[in-house]
């Protein structure tokens, strides 16, 4: 199977809306600016598309986005699980059913009204399904509570500080600074700013924790065969990746003998089985950073550095361009907007062609993973 995947599909077009604290518009209209933005940008038309991939907390759906944007027969649509963890899922899907025949032009898409909208973890009135009956009567009631508990066992285990969470949250910060269209673009974040500012979940502090965001996001994928005829240098999907561990419980993951290893350990070994290259060989990574501690610990289980060592890693710059290995380019979910990761996905696509606001010299390779703490997803990509 790895061996019908690899390199057999291409992201063609890329698109997105404004991302802002709240926009007027609909999840739905969102949702269609998008892949009309897409579609226009692969030079593809709408009645071509025939594949649908999104992925689960999407309230814009196939039947209701085919008909807005003028799609033709559908053969095929897929929906990832878990949020944020899905998101590199959905282009999986799209690669895999071109691949084998199922369709021929496929669109992948996200949709938030986070910043204007409820937040999924509010009502805790109803009864509450596994995990969360298991640790919201416990006050764990916010992913952010959850992320606190893991970072302080990191800590502790590995002597991890807060200076090390700062390195992720400057490093995005900086690029967003580079990046227009990031909500973090004009605003500058200093050390002293970081450490002063209030606990959202101790040891989380404002600036460990993503944005709220409304916007939309969607990319088109098509065969390799096409590439030649594409408006853009064609990116292709080179690796793709799910992973759900054995005994997994939630973002805490405390069933386990050791819940510092995420669902990342488990999605990097098949990742990497199929490629062609391995972790030193990455040119540029997109990290799903909903938390700064996020960052260590995907380090570590996609083989970036060694088990403990991932805060370690942080150092000197070395995820600033220039540095070891330059992240979240665009500023991520922490200073470009949470989208639930769909624009790493996108700017992943803009370092390969050489488009970012934050190039990193000659970029031919590109790690792009979903949400580590729930059953998660990653992509090599590779110009």
């Amino acid at each position: 199977m790895g061996a019908t995947l690899k390199d057999a599909a291409v992201i063609a077009g890329t698109g997105q809306t404004a991302f802002a604290k709240r926009l007027p518009e609909s999840e739905r209209a969102l949702a269609c600016r998008a892949i009309v933005a897409a579609l226009d940008d692969a030079g593809i038309a709408a009645a071509e598309v025939d594949a649908f991939a999104s992925y689960t907390m999407e309230e814009t759906d196939e039947v209701e986005v085919a008909k807005a944007i003028g799609a033709g027969d559908v053969t095929f649509f897929a929906k990832a699980g878990y949020g944020g963890g899905g998101s590199c899922a959905t282009v999986a899907h799209l690669a895999a059913a071109i691949a084998t025949g199922q369709a021929r032009v496929g669109v992948a898409w996200r949709s938030r009204k986070r910043g204007s909208g409820p937040r999924p973890w509010r009502n805790t009135a109803v009864q509450l399904p596994t995990p969360a009956q298991w640790t919201r009567p416990f006050g764990l009631l916010r992913p952010a509570d959850e992320i606190g508990v893991l970072a302080r066992r990191y800590m502790h285990e590995y002597g991890a500080t807060r200076d090390h969470f700062f390195n992720v949250a400057l490093a995005c910060r900086n690029r967003a600074n580079q990046n227009p269209a990031a909500i973090m673009y004009d605003r500058p974040l200093t050390r002293e700013m970081y450490m002063t500012s209030r606990w959202i979940s101790e040891p989380l502090c404002l600036f460990d924790n993503c944005l709220e965001t409304d916007g939309a996001l969607a990319c088109v994928v098509v065969a390799a065969e096409r590439a030649r005829d594409l408006r853009h240098r064609p990116v292709y999907v080179h690796s793709v990746a799910q992973g759900l561990p054995a005994q997994h419980h939630g973002m805490v993951n405390y069933w386990t003998d050791d819940p510092l290893t995420g669902p990342a350990w488990t999605a990097a070994r098949q990742l990497w089985k199929q490629a062609d290259f391995g972790p030193a060989d990455v040119d540029v990574a997109q990290i799903y950073d909903a938390f700064t501690p996020l960052i260590p610990l995907s380090l570590e289980g996609y083989g970036f550095c060694g088990r403990g060592e991932g805060a370690a890693f942080t150092e000197g710059g070395a995820l600033e361009i220039g540095g070891r290995l330059p992240l979240n380019t665009a500023g991520g979910g922490l200073s470009e907007a949470y989208v639930h990761g769909f624009n790493l996905i996108t700017e992943g696509v803009r370092q390969l062609r050489g488009t970012s606001t934050a190039q990193v010299p000659d970029a031919a390779t590109c790690l792009v993973t979903a949400g580590e703490g729930v059953p998660t997803s990653a992509l090599l990509l590779r110009s």
